[in-house]
């Protein structure tokens, strides 16, 4: 079976539509014949060179820019030529046309990106950045973006890997030398060491928890009885009237989405029809979309009368996923001769506001942030996928496993399964360890042309 990487691949690098710029990547061994039988030349390597693109014939498809990369220094660490010309499609067609005819294939989805992955010139968590600094829909999300891809995020990642190997060679030194008389597994640097390991790791959730939020974003259902304002409350989250409102019970029948952001940090705000036994078929759609909206939610507003007493206020009964967070927002304060505020019952926030006057409004967008882990800057904080919090509460699982096993019974052997296992966890996320059918994955989500 023919090596997909011994190919020469091309395709265009710009985004579709026209514009003053176009850009035809190729990378791969057939890049030096390209580049000849196109320009004519072979340009000096890193040197941009004005040059014409021919066709077959010898007629010109265009004039612009010639870039040369030579091996290993380039994106993809093959040979790499860019032809800049404009960004007419049918020109970048034709171009493109013509470099597959001199024995290139047009790229699949991310196949720059992976062979860039794949000649070590990036890790795993840093390809994926591409992607994320590409699809970045706040500036904060950038910015995390650009130090994934610099490498923070990997070099956290890597500095936590060589720690745990350090304590797993130390233990497993332990286990083959038990006829030592001192009782290594009794040091107080074990413990001291894997203690310092896992404050690490919570370290690095936390960080990551806040980059996933960048990324991604925070999706907050405002949920409630029916005629509680929760459209209203959509409506100064968001600034303008996104949804209809009425005095009228269950005017909310369909799932209402905005994009919204609180300090750069993206929210994805979701207004729902009112939890109650509908009556008509419509309602009851209504409200069984709320629920699936409820389901897959982050966290959830919910909104009910000021005048009504919290624990009448349905919460209790609406039938809410016991593992999601919560936040009380009592609404109407202003009809009621309700000062608004915050405070704290049972565990849970409760704002106290007035969605159509204002009141109170900044209180529950200052809850928000601390919700999102929002620090007042987003300096050191990096971009982060579920892939990555999966792995490293894995990891975190893993150690505190390890933990108990040594101080329950100073089981060696445990304590060194639990540190590899930590280990390779770790060691998915920059793509150390890693099977093909995750690259797939991962890659086949990049847009052609990275």
């Amino acid at each position: 079976m023919a090596d997909p990487s011994a190919d020469t691949i091309a395709a265009i690098a710009t985004a579709p539509g026209r514009g003053g710029v176009g850009i035809v990547r190729v990378s791969g061994p057939r890049v030096g014949a390209i580049t000849t039988a196109v320009i004519g030349e072979t340009p000096a390597p890193r040197v941009a060179q004005f040059a014409r693109f021919r066709a077959a014939d010898g007629s010109v498809i265009d004039a612009g820019i010639a870039l040369l990369f030579r091996a290993p220094a380039s994106f993809t660490g093959e040979d790499v030529l860019e032809l800049h010309g404009h960004g007419g499609p049918v020109i970048l067609d034709m171009l493109l046309e013509r470099v597959v005819g001199l024995g290139a294939r047009l790229a699949e989805p991310g196949e720059f990106s992976r062979r860039a992955y794949l000649n070590d010139k990036l890790d795993l968590a840093q390809a994926e950045a591409i992607a994320d600094l590409i699809d970045s829909q706040t500036r904060a999300a950038a910015r995390a973006a650009v130090r994934s891809l610099s490498g923070l995020f990997s070099q956290r990642v890597h500095e936590l890997v060589d720690a745990i190997t350090r304590l797993r060679m130390y233990v497993e030194a332990a286990i083959d030398f038990p006829e030592e008389e001192i009782d290594f597994l009794a040091d107080a640097r074990v413990a001291n060491d894997l203690a310092v390991i896992i404050d690490d790791v919570d370290d690095l959730l936390r960080h990551a928890r806040t980059g996933r939020l960048l990324r991604d974003g925070m999706t907050l259902v405002i949920a409630g009885l029916p005629n509680a304002g929760k459209s209203s409350l959509m409506n100064a989250l968001t600034g303008q009237d996104s949804a209809i409102v009425t005095h009228l019970p269950g005017t909310t029948r369909d799932v209402l989405r905005e994009q919204i952001e609180i300090d750069g940090l993206p929210v994805q705000l979701i207004d729902t029809a009112g939890l109650r036994a509908a009556g008509d078929a419509i309602e009851q759609e209504g409200v069984r979309r709320a629920r699936a909206q409820i389901e897959r939610a982050d966290h959830a507003l919910w909104v009910f009368d000021g005048a009504a007493d919290p624990d009448a206020a349905g919460l209790g009964d609406a039938g809410l996923p016991p593992a999601l967070a919560v936040t009380r927002v009592r609404n109407k304060v202003d009809l009621c001769d309700i000062e608004p505020g915050s405070s704290e019952r049972d565990g849970i926030t409760e704002i106290r506001l007035s969605a159509t006057s204002g009141a109170g409004v900044a209180l529950l967008r200052e809850h928000l942030k601390r919700l999102m882990a929002f620090h007042g800057s987003d300096e050191g904080d990096f971009s982060a996928r579920r892939r990555h919090l999966d792995a490293i509460e894995q990891a975190r699982a893993s150690l505190h496993a390890g933990r108990s096993a040594l101080r329950d019974g100073r089981a060696g052997e445990l304590l060194a399964e639990d540190l590899r296992q930590a280990q390779l966890a770790l060691s998915a996320i920059t793509g150390e360890f890693g099977a093909d059918d995750l690259l797939g994955e991962i890659f086949g989500r990049f847009c052609i042309g990275k």
